[in-house]
């Protein structure tokens, strides 16, 4: 039978030297599955930081209510209020916003804002991903590419004017002229941002009118704050890279395989990976569980970045 590695959640502060490190605030977005929520929390868990929780108002009262009550003994985890997310709108990144505005005013306390999903897994131990975001301390993370130029394919996806529903993106649209002066980015979902880039985007009027318009764009959650950001003085603060590793999905009827994983896994540095579940080969999670107190590997980020940009340019 298939297990996940568990612990129980560390009540206490990760070291002596813990003081020094930088707090994260996580914000994690489930739906579904919530034994794997379970094992993921239990992981990033410690009490000198802080968790917000938002379960999709689709959800199943019966799993609201399991996670509501296993929650309620941690006193350093809140749950945002529930809103309906639809897959391709806006209402993705309004409940994100939400969240930073919220953990804002919940304390003073954090210094970076990390988004997860219910099945996302940390690569390493909460010792080892503090301890980096503290040598890195004030660069963002996330995935940026220039619209236009790199994926042109999607520009569809805010030259058109979409309407999201209760449930589902309407099919009328129509054509419309994008935001005078801006450069489109695309990247990902997954962002690993400042306390400062967060006050940013929660209450800076300029924000207002991004909102404005990708409020009624096609998923706006893979461009909404690739875009603000690299449009403003944050655009030089950005290190382009979520970290985060993805067990891919077969194309074509190729998948995968667990080794083929594990030896990226071994030459990269992410911190968390996507998509953990039941499905998950043995492989995998045995080498996760081994390495995860394995300090991360050394890669040099500008060099990364440059080499990505070869690739793409080729």
């Amino acid at each position: 039978m298939q297990t996940f590695p568990t612990t129980t959640p560390q009540h206490q502060t990760l070291d002596s030297h813990s003081d020094k490190h930088v707090r994260i605030a996580y914000f994690i977005m489930i739906h579904h599955k919530p034994e794997v929520f379970r094992t993921m929390f239990q992981k990033i868990y410690t009490r000198d930081q802080f968790y917000l929780v938002h379960i999709d108002r689709k959800a199943k009262d019966e799993m609201t209510d399991e996670i509501q009550m296993y929650l309620v003994k941690f006193p350093n985890v809140y749950i945002l209020e529930s809103i309906n997310i639809v897959s391709g709108g806006f209402s993705m990144i309004q409940a994100e916003l939400d969240a930073m505005e919220f953990l804002l005013n919940v304390s003073q306390e954090w210094d970076y804002f990390v988004n997860l999903s219910g099945e996302d897994y940390p690569l390493k131990s909460q010792n080892i991903i503090r301890k980096f975001l503290t040598a890195n301390n004030g660069r963002n993370y996330l995935f940026y590419y220039d619209q236009k130029f790199y994926r042109p394919d999607t520009l569809q996806r805010i030259q058109n004017h979409f309407t999201e529903l209760s449930y589902k993106i309407s099919s009328l649209m129509y054509k419309r002229e994008f935001m005078k002066g801006v450069t489109p980015y695309i990247g990902g979902k997954w962002v690993i941002f400042t306390r400062d880039t967060c006050a940013f985007l929660a209450n800076n009027k300029r924000v207002m009118n991004f909102e404005d318009y990708y409020l009624h764009t096609f998923l706006p959650a893979e461009s909404f704050f690739q875009t603000v950001l690299m449009n403003t003085t944050f655009n030089d603060l950005i290190v382009n890279d979520d970290k985060r590793a993805v067990i891919e999905k077969p194309i074509f009827g190729k998948k995968q395989t667990p080794d083929e994983l594990i030896l990226f896994l071994k030459a990269t540095n992410h911190l968390f990976i996507r998509k953990i579940n039941d499905k998950t080969e043995d492989e995998v999670l045995k080498y996760i569980a081994e390495s995860y107190d394995i300090p991360l590997t050394d890669v040099n980020e500008v060099e990364r970045e440059l080499k990505m940009d070869r690739r793409q340019d080729n």
